[in-house]
């Protein structure tokens, strides 16, 4: 932080108030006709025993891996 000071640099942050989306984007998520396209952001699924395997795949983001669903058996 001292860096930040000496060249009199700005920070600035902000976050969502996502409390408040909930509401709105929940169905959209959940709309089996996907409004919001986002099982195009789903690259692989996986029972969820495999998980310590494709933790390793999404981490070296081998085989294409962007997205890991895990589904329970």
């Amino acid at each position: 932080m001292i860096t930040v000071f000496d060249k009199h640099l700005t920070l600035r942050t902000g976050q969502c108030n996502v409390r408040h989306w909930v509401p709105d984007l929940l169905p959209l998520v959940e709309d089996p006709a996907d409004p919001l396209g986002t099982q195009d952001l789903v690259t692989h699924r996986v029972p969820l025993e495999e998980a310590p395997r494709r933790y390793d795949v999404f981490r070296r983001k081998a085989d294409g891996c962007v997205k890991v669903v895990l589904t329970p058996q």
